[in-house]
């Protein structure tokens, strides 16, 4: 297909094929829904705010980590988690260009951020510790400081346009955030 004039930007952030293909099955299920009057069990969502799909066969909810669009609130995916789990979001820090690791656990009430893992000491990295944190060195040479107990009520990640945000899963499912949500994506992450 030619470039038909379009800045590159907009043909980076276009959804792909697939993306695409889901939406359109959405809209066709969401339409057929609203000509029948019932929402299908996958679409319904629960009233208290956090996001939780219902399943008809047995009645019980299942939670799920939800990816979107905090501007507009398209989900971009969802995975099942249960309390307890853990996730990371693995990136190049834009300034001192080191690997960090952020580390996340699901609770009841919410995604609360436990521990933070990086390489190399420089701007945007923590330099203090704060009360209750601790700073421990992995095998790998690297700087684990955890003890944050802090609670995400709006965890919000802008996708690198110099390097990819890579979202580990409890099974260690690596997803690459930027072939799901697009470069420089904002992706907000809800449980």
């Amino acid at each position: 297909m030619k470039n038909r004039g379009l800045p590159l930007s907009d043909h980076r952030n276009r959804p792909s094929a697939f993306h695409t293909a889901v939406m359109m099955l959405l809209i066709a299920v969401m339409t057929a829904a609203s000509i029948s009057g019932k929402t299908p069990a996958l679409f319904r969502i629960e009233a208290y705010g956090k996001e939780a799909y219902e399943s008809e066969a047995d009645g019980l909810s299942e939670k799920k980590l939800v990816l979107k669009d905090p501007t507009d609130g398209t989900v971009y995916a969802s995975y099942e988690m249960n309390v307890g789990d853990l996730f990371s979001i693995q990136f190049i820090h834009s300034v001192n260009k080191s690997s960090v690791t952020d580390w996340f656990e699901i609770r009841d009430d919410g995604i609360y951020g436990i521990k933070t893992v990086y390489y190399g000491f420089g701007a945007g990295v923590p330099t203090q510790l704060e009360e209750g944190q601790t700073l421990t060195y992995g095998d790998d040479g690297s700087m684990i400081i955890s003890g944050f107990e802090m609670k995400m009520n709006h965890l919000i990640y802008r996708v690198g346009t110099v390097s990819d945000h890579i979202l580990t899963l409890p099974d260690e499912t690596q997803i690459s955030l930027r072939d799901l949500c697009g470069r420089n994506a904002r992706v907000e992450f809800q449980w």
